[in-house]
């Protein structure tokens, strides 16, 4: 170990004593976490054991913040870089902290003398007419050199400024404030007088006004008052009882005091048998110093509590004055003694005042609004519950403290039960330990509903401690309750990973303890940490095997594998795709799995969406670059599934992006629904304006496969819709049929090929009666999405003008429809029906100042 380590060591036999090791001016080092205060003289073993007196100078040093210290603890002013240690290089000589233990102990002593002298001096004073017994004549000037040597100390004792509120340990700064603030006082309360008074003066000349001067020792009684505020400030001991003490010591201090002046202006009176003691007993001198002191503590008592019976009571003019003065401070006193005491007790039953009053109110409202019969006994059962927890969950004062302490404070709670959650195994300890500091413990009466069915997923919740029960509502149904969940099982968790609505409703069956974490808190944890992520979204498959909480289609799987294995969680995306879950399906590509991934058909996540009309799974997947072109074992694309299932918006997506990938994705469309003779589907395609006269990758256009394949029906609907026949083989067409074809497109036919189109109408808008349909849902798409509406739609007929679909959508949801607009999926105004095509989703809203939120 290197020199200066080593003069730094301290040694284990120092340690085990708690004793600090003192070192040089030049090689002193403070910790800045230690606490400091100062030391007047330290002593310290050298390597060797001998024993060297060095310059004390220095701080002691205590690295663990305890209860005991913490009242010693000196706060540095704001902006202040040194703690305490203001004007070092000018002090001199020994300077004591008067947050040292040892002078702690010194003070704890010196206010015992103040409590003998407070005693003893007003005693001496009254019952002793000359010198007292030499026995308290020794034991006072005991007392008074002690005082004086705590004079000399405080010349010595450092002292917080109360400008700055630092610690002043300059020795000349200490003195002037000393002299200049309780020197004289102190002096002057020190002084034997009665001593000095006998070397000069014989005894016998020593009257009242020597004695008198003793008197000035109750100058020490502040000492008192400083102790007690100082012990009700901590905390180790019970505010109640110190206050109680601090009273009952006032209280007995006063009755002490006006026993010994009662009696002592009868006895300094020359007329004793006009005194109030000397009625009763003319010869009271003579009797034992306990009778009199008796009689007088009995006469002060019961004057004090204003009982006075009378057998004691003044006689002549000077004791009625001193009673009536007495009665009047009484008052006073009795005030602040009842007060306080009152303060003291009222505030151990303040809590249950209020809960009391509380109880009151809410059964007075229940009473008054006619609640029924489980909604009041929920109230009152909450109310109940909550002030019992009062003392258990002090959330307010445990979220006062800093993080660091805070988080600790969580992980000792919480951290056990966490641990055991399934859907938190295997993820790192510093996202578990972040999970932790955002949980809060919450306490439900049996009964309650923790979550109710289609609320919005807010909250994730644990169970430590009762049961809970899983509730399903169906309407006009009775409850049925499905399952019943226990401790360390998770609440909410589907709803939270798949940003749906709850499907249960879950109730507490007894009382519960839950720890509650927001879902945007969950989220933003598994983001954080891909490893954590994906550990947490198996968790969740693994526990969910069937997804039964989503509906699955459920996609089998082979092999006897687990559900944890990576192929099957990409195998889960089916799942995930055919149930619409757009929230859930993100996560589950965050956490890097194949988006690619396909069924035993060769069907992805994009065909199952495409196919089942799940627009936002389509987004999802296309944000995490699936393959648009992959095709399944019968040789379909997503862009196949979507169009013969007519979904046309998810087809314009998915046509807009293969299109920009690969020229030929027109012509490959056409070309097999030419191929497999696919009437609806050709219909399709032409009605989303698709080049009819597009090639595929061998050159061929859609009418050129259908006479190669003699599908007669196709190459007429092509012919209808304006396919080149100059460069087709229509030579297999006999004369009379392709003029005939050709006379019905010049008058113009539906796209069907059985019906006339009117020129002005786009291919969309038919007339007769295979009109266009629609579905119409009431609020604007932005904001039904966002806040989950779960609101069904009308399907409806297009009619001829945008006025009649407000019209009919005002009837249908009951707005005003000359104050609303039609838009569509993305939120735009549709101004004329002519834009709306087959199976669009129209919304209709009232318009406002502000427009809804994006």
């Amino acid at each position: 170990m290197p020199e200066e380590k080593r003069q730094h060591k301290m040694s284990s036999e120092d340690l085990s004593h708690r004793s600090s090791l003192s070192r040089k001016k030049t090689e002193t080092k403070i910790s800045p976490e230690a606490l400091k205060s100062f030391s007047s003289i330290s002593r310290a073993r050298t390597e060797g054991g001998q024993r060297r007196r060095e310059s004390s100078d220095s701080l002691y040093s205590d690295t663990s913040l305890s209860l005991s210290n913490l009242s010693k603890l000196i706060l540095p002013p704001l902006g202040a870089s040194s703690y305490n240690n203001n004007e070092r290089s000018s002090s001199q000589g020994w300077i004591i902290s008067p947050m040292d233990t040892r002078y702690r102990f010194w003070e704890t002593f010196m206010v015992t003398l103040v409590f003998y002298s407070a005693w003893v001096y007003p005693f001496e004073l009254a019952f002793f007419r000359s010198e007292p017994p030499r026995e308290l004549y020794i034991c006072d000037n005991i007392v008074d050199s002690f005082f004086a040597i705590d004079i000399v100390l405080t010349f010595f004792t450092a002292y917080i400024d109360s400008t700055t509120h630092l610690l002043v340990r300059d020795h000349k700064m200490i003195a002037k404030r000393y002299l200049s603030t309780w020197f004289i006082m102190d002096l002057a309360s020190t002084i034997p007088f009665e001593a000095l008074a006998q070397l000069f003066v014989a005894k016998s000349e020593l009257g009242v006004s020597y004695s008198c001067l003793a008197l000035l020792r109750f100058w020490r009684l502040r000492r008192v008052k400083d102790y007690f505020t100082r012990l009700e400030k901590d905390i180790r001991v019970s505010y109640f009882w110190i206050r109680s003490a601090r009273l009952v010591s006032v209280t007995l201090f006063h009755v002490h005091c006006a026993a010994c002046i009662y009696y002592m202006m009868a006895d300094r009176n020359p007329h004793s048998e006009r005194t109030w003691i000397g009625s009763l007993n003319p010869n009271f001198r003579q009797t034992s110093l306990r009778y009199r002191y008796i009689a007088s503590l009995y006469w002060s008592i019961t004057t004090m509590s204003t009982v006075g019976y009378g057998d004691l009571h003044a006689v002549n003019n000077n004791e009625m004055v001193f009673i009536s003065c007495y009665m009047l401070f009484n008052l006073g006193l009795t005030a602040y003694i009842i007060g306080n005491m009152t303060n003291l007790v009222v505030e151990g039953t303040r809590r249950t005042m209020e809960f009391r009053n509380g109880i009151e109110s809410a059964s007075n409202f229940v009473s008054a609004n006619r609640f029924p019969k489980r909604l009041k006994d929920q109230m009152l059962a909450y109310m109940c519950l909550r002030f019992k927890a009062e003392s258990l969950n002090q959330q307010h004062l445990v979220e006062q403290f800093p993080k660091s302490i805070y988080t600790s404070i969580c992980q000792h709670l919480f951290l056990p039960i966490v641990e055991k959650v399934y859907l938190f195994d295997g993820i790192s300890r510093e996202t578990l330990l972040h999970l932790v500091a955002k949980m809060k413990a919450e306490y439900v009466p049996p009964r309650e509903d923790v979550m109710t069915q289609n609320d919005a997923p807010e909250d994730v919740y644990i169970i430590v401690s009762g049961e809970v029960e899983i509730i399903e509502c169906e309407m006009e149904k009775e409850e049925v309750v499905v399952g019943t969940m226990h401790c360390g099982d998770l609440l909410g968790e589907t709803g939270a990973l798949c940003s749906r609505p709850h499907r249960y409703t879950f109730r507490t069956k007894t009382l519960c303890q839950l720890l509650n974490l927001k879902t945007a808190d969950l989220i933003k944890a598994m983001q954080a940490k891909h490893k954590d992520n994906v550990a947490i979204l198996k968790n969740f498959l693994q526990h969910n095997k069937k997804l039964k909480d989503m509906t699955t289609g459920g996609s089998e799987k082979e092999g006897g594998e687990e559900v944890g294995d990576p192929r099957n969680m990409s195998i889960s995306l089916l799942d995930v795709a055919d149930t619409g879950n757009a929230a859930f399906l993100d996560e589950l590509l965050k956490a890097r799995l194949d988006p690619n991934i396909g069924d035993c058909k060769g069907r992805t996540p994009l065909h199952i969406a495409a196919s089942n009309g799940h627009e936002e799974c389509v987004l999802v997947l296309l944000k995490h670059a699936c393959n648009v072109h992959s095709r399944d074992m019968n040789g379909n694309t997503a862009l196949w599934d979507a169009i013969s299932s007519k979904h046309h918006s998810i087809f314009r997506i998915l046509y807009h992006c293969a299109s920009i990938s690969d020229r030929f994705t027109t012509g490959d469309l056409l070309c097999t629904a030419a191929k497999r003779n696919d009437l609806a589907v050709m219909q399709e395609l032409l009605k989303q304006g698709l080049n009819v006269d597009a090639k595929d990758r061998s050159g061929l256009t859609a009418l050129q496969v259908a006479m190669k394949e003699k599908h007669n029906q196709m190459v007429n609907l092509l012919v209808m819709n304006g396919a080149d026949i100059v460069n087709a083989n229509i030579y297999e067409l006999s004369p009379s049929t392709l003029n005939e074809m050709l006379q019905k497109r010049e008058i113009g036919l539906q796209i069907t090929g059985t019906e006339p189109v009117s020129p002005s109408l786009g291919a969309g808008n038919q007339v007769g009666k295979d009109h266009p349909r629609v579905s119409i849902y009431n609020g604007h798409p932005i904001t039904r999405k966002e806040s989950g509406c779960m609101e069904t739609g009308k399907l409806i007929r297009l009619p001829d003008s945008i006025d009649e679909l407000k019209n009919f959508a005002g009837d249908k949801f009951g707005i005003d429809a000359r104050n609303s607009i039609v838009t569509d999926e993305a939120g735009a105004e549709i101004e004329s029906i002519d834009l709306v095509r087959d199976n669009d989703k129209l919304f209709i809203h009232e318009k406002t100042n502000t427009g809804p939120r994006t």
